[in-house]
Protein backbone atom coordinates (compact mmCIF):
# COMPACT_ATOMS: atom_id res chain seq x y z
CA UNK A 1 0.00 0.00 0.00
CA UNK A 2 2.63 2.62 -1.31
CA UNK A 3 2.18 6.07 -0.25
CA UNK A 4 1.49 8.81 -3.07
CA UNK A 5 2.46 12.28 -3.27
CA UNK A 6 -1.44 12.44 -3.96
CA UNK A 7 -2.11 10.60 -0.75
CA UNK A 8 -0.28 12.88 1.02
CA UNK A 9 -1.80 16.24 -0.64
CA UNK A 10 -5.16 15.05 -0.17
CA UNK A 11 -4.33 14.67 3.60
CA UNK A 12 -3.46 17.73 4.44
CA UNK A 13 -6.45 19.02 2.77
CA UNK A 14 -8.75 17.20 4.28
CA UNK A 15 -6.54 18.17 7.80
CA UNK A 16 -7.70 21.49 7.08
CA UNK A 17 -11.15 21.18 5.53
CA UNK A 18 -11.55 19.54 9.15
CA UNK A 19 -10.45 22.76 11.18
CA UNK A 20 -12.84 24.99 9.20
CA UNK A 21 -15.35 22.12 9.86
CA UNK A 22 -14.51 22.26 13.50
CA UNK A 23 -14.76 26.51 13.59
CA UNK A 24 -17.70 26.93 11.58
CA UNK A 25 -19.74 24.44 13.85
CA UNK A 26 -18.66 25.70 17.63
CA UNK A 27 -20.12 29.45 15.95
CA UNK A 28 -23.41 27.74 14.89
CA UNK A 29 -24.00 24.93 17.69
CA UNK A 30 -21.60 25.89 20.29
CA UNK A 31 -18.66 23.70 22.01
CA UNK A 32 -21.01 20.74 22.48
CA UNK A 33 -21.31 20.20 18.84
CA UNK A 34 -17.79 21.23 17.96
CA UNK A 35 -16.36 18.71 20.35
CA UNK A 36 -18.35 15.90 18.45
CA UNK A 37 -16.82 16.99 15.21
CA UNK A 38 -13.58 17.35 16.22
CA UNK A 39 -13.26 13.49 17.72
CA UNK A 40 -14.96 12.54 14.83
CA UNK A 41 -12.02 14.31 13.00
CA UNK A 42 -9.82 12.33 15.10
CA UNK A 43 -11.10 9.51 13.98
CA UNK A 44 -11.35 9.98 10.54
CA UNK A 45 -7.90 11.28 10.08
CA UNK A 46 -5.37 10.15 13.26
CA UNK A 47 -3.93 7.03 14.04
CA UNK A 48 -4.89 6.62 17.56
CA UNK A 49 -6.21 3.18 17.12
CA UNK A 50 -2.81 2.37 15.61
CA UNK A 51 -1.05 3.78 19.05
CA UNK A 52 0.49 6.57 20.63
CA UNK A 53 -0.01 9.71 18.17
CA UNK A 54 3.62 11.77 18.30
CA UNK A 55 1.58 15.24 18.80
CA UNK A 56 3.16 17.97 19.88
CA UNK A 57 0.96 21.20 19.40
CA UNK A 58 1.54 24.62 18.51
CA UNK A 59 1.20 26.42 21.45
CA UNK A 60 1.20 24.03 24.62
CA UNK A 61 4.00 23.74 27.25
CA UNK A 62 5.35 22.02 30.39
CA UNK A 63 3.65 18.56 31.08
CA UNK A 64 1.47 18.81 28.63
CA UNK A 65 3.59 19.71 25.64
CA UNK A 66 2.67 16.34 23.93
CA UNK A 67 -0.27 14.82 23.37
CA UNK A 68 -0.12 11.11 22.48
CA UNK A 69 -4.11 10.37 23.27
CA UNK A 70 -6.93 11.36 21.59
CA UNK A 71 -7.77 12.87 24.64
CA UNK A 72 -4.95 15.27 24.56
CA UNK A 73 -5.46 16.09 21.03
CA UNK A 74 -9.51 16.83 21.61
CA UNK A 75 -8.37 19.43 24.31
CA UNK A 76 -5.88 21.05 21.99
CA UNK A 77 -8.38 21.18 19.52
CA UNK A 78 -11.93 22.22 21.16
CA UNK A 79 -9.94 23.50 24.91
CA UNK A 80 -12.68 23.87 27.53
CA UNK A 81 -11.04 21.18 29.26
CA UNK A 82 -10.50 20.88 32.99
CA UNK A 83 -7.67 18.16 32.26
CA UNK A 84 -5.93 20.61 29.93
CA UNK A 85 -6.97 24.58 31.47
CA UNK A 86 -4.58 26.12 29.88
CA UNK A 87 -5.59 25.23 25.89
CA UNK A 88 -7.90 27.55 23.86
CA UNK A 89 -9.05 25.12 21.46
CA UNK A 90 -7.07 26.19 18.42
CA UNK A 91 -9.76 24.64 15.64
CA UNK A 92 -12.41 26.92 17.23
CA UNK A 93 -10.84 29.88 16.21
CA UNK A 94 -12.58 30.83 13.51
CA UNK A 95 -10.98 29.43 10.85
CA UNK A 96 -12.13 29.91 6.72
CA UNK A 97 -9.08 28.92 4.59
CA UNK A 98 -6.33 26.85 4.43
CA UNK A 99 -3.15 27.36 2.68
CA UNK A 100 0.17 24.23 2.55
CA UNK A 101 3.48 24.96 1.24
CA UNK A 102 5.60 22.31 1.02
CA UNK A 103 8.83 22.41 1.79
CA UNK A 104 9.67 18.64 1.62
CA UNK A 105 7.96 15.24 1.41
CA UNK A 106 9.74 11.86 2.04
CA UNK A 107 7.57 8.52 1.45
CA UNK A 108 8.91 5.29 1.93
CA UNK A 109 6.18 2.36 1.28
CA UNK A 110 3.03 2.90 3.61
CA UNK A 111 5.23 5.14 5.56
CA UNK A 112 5.48 8.96 4.58
CA UNK A 113 6.51 12.60 6.03
CA UNK A 114 5.54 16.34 5.09
CA UNK A 115 6.78 19.37 6.16
CA UNK A 116 6.01 23.04 5.61
CA UNK A 117 3.86 25.40 6.18
CA UNK A 118 -0.01 25.75 7.17
CA UNK A 119 -1.32 28.93 6.72
CA UNK A 120 -4.99 29.35 8.39
CA UNK A 121 -7.08 32.47 7.62
CA UNK A 122 -9.81 33.24 9.83
CA UNK A 123 -12.91 34.89 9.65
CA UNK A 124 -11.59 38.61 10.47
CA UNK A 125 -9.27 37.92 7.63
CA UNK A 126 -6.05 37.45 9.75
CA UNK A 127 -3.46 34.63 8.83
CA UNK A 128 -1.68 32.56 10.98
CA UNK A 129 1.31 30.83 9.47
CA UNK A 130 2.44 27.54 11.30
CA UNK A 131 5.69 25.09 10.93
CA UNK A 132 4.37 21.90 10.61
CA UNK A 133 5.71 18.06 10.16
CA UNK A 134 2.99 15.16 10.42
CA UNK A 135 4.16 11.49 9.78
CA UNK A 136 1.32 9.16 7.94
CA UNK A 137 0.75 5.78 8.11
CA UNK A 138 -1.54 3.50 6.10
CA UNK A 139 -3.82 1.68 8.15
CA UNK A 140 -5.12 -2.02 7.54
CA UNK A 141 -7.88 -1.12 4.89
CA UNK A 142 -5.28 1.04 3.36
CA UNK A 143 -6.35 4.50 4.85
CA UNK A 144 -3.98 7.52 5.48
CA UNK A 145 -3.70 8.06 9.30
CA UNK A 146 -1.56 10.76 10.73
CA UNK A 147 1.11 9.28 13.57
CA UNK A 148 3.13 12.33 13.69
CA UNK A 149 1.80 15.78 13.87
CA UNK A 150 4.38 18.55 15.14
CA UNK A 151 3.29 22.23 14.99
CA UNK A 152 5.53 25.30 15.78
CA UNK A 153 5.16 29.27 15.34
CA UNK A 154 8.43 30.30 12.94
CA UNK A 155 11.19 31.81 14.78
CA UNK A 156 11.14 35.38 14.90
CA UNK A 157 14.87 36.61 15.62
Amino acid sequence: MQITQDDIENALITWGEGKIAISKVFEDGGIDAARKVASANLDEYYGYTLGPVLFKPTMASGAQTFRPTKAGALAYFCGHSEEYPLDNGFAIMGWRAMERITSASFIHGDVAMWMGWIKLTNKDGSVTTVDKSFGYKKDAAGKMRIVLHHSSLPYQP
